[in-house]
């Protein structure tokens, strides 16, 4: 199973939307992805996030994007509040038939997304702080996230005092240091798996030129 010329869309993020759904249905959290960032010293750091929100399609023509969210408190905000430069990888392994059910194979398969960083607008933030079950809305009040604290019990006792302050059926607001990014990509290279370490890459780079907002080459492996 190949990946060529043929298989490619003109939009990166639409190859990335037909990846996405399919990993999807056998992982529920094929959202996840390793997120790397410089820190304001120079530092590099990776860590891994999950993707709540996919820009793309006419209304985010020129500025396809991902979306995450965190404390803008955390080691990761804050470096890229220094530092707005960026990658996201996705990484879904191979898929394997299975005797039992209907036979699915399928390569291992990698997304790169390089790009900058920026803060989401706080309505979209609100919006999806409001959807959050209501122990991750605790959490996001009571975590220091990325601070030293002395053991589990801090926490839990954070989390029982946050919990008595929005006691009741209201709704719980939105922590003003907890927030979204977006991640606005230049670079996106799909890569999929081949016999012999003889991957499969494409890189798809942002141009004024190219019809689609893109152009796109074939990368060794």
């Amino acid at each position: 199973m190949t990946l060529d010329w043929a298989d490619l869309t003109d939009n990166p993020f639409d190859l990335f939307v037909r990846w996405y759904d399919e990993a999807l249905a056998h992982d529920p959290e094929s959202n996840a992805m390793a997120l790397a960032t410089v820190d304001p010293s120079g530092i590099p750091d990776v860590r891994m996030v999950l993707m709540r929100g996919l820009e793309h399609g006419p209304a985010h023509a020129g500025r396809e994007a991902i979306v995450f969210y965190t404390n803008y408190e955390s080691h990761k905000a804050r470096a890229l509040h220094a530092n707005p430069a960026c990658a996201a990888l996705f990484y879904w392994g191979r898929l394997e038939p299975h005797p039992s059910v209907a036979p699915v194979f399928r390569p291992a398969r990698q997304v790169r997304i390089v790009g900058r960083a920026e803060r989401v607008e706080v309505e979209q933030s609100d919006a999806y702080f409001a959807g959050r079950p209501r122990l991750s809305q605790l959490g996001a009040w009571a975590s220091p996230q990325s601070q030293s604290i002395p053991d589990r019990g801090a926490l839990l006792a954070s989390i029982a005092e946050v919990e008595a302050r929005f006691a009741g059926d209201a709704p719980i607001p939105r922590p003003p240091f907890w927030g979204g990014f977006r991640i606005v990509a230049e670079r996106v290279e799909v890569w999929q798996a081949q016999a012999g370490r003889l991957h499969d890459r494409f890189e798809y780079r942002r141009t004024d030129d190219a019809r689609s907002g893109w152009s796109v080459a074939r990368l060794a492996p």
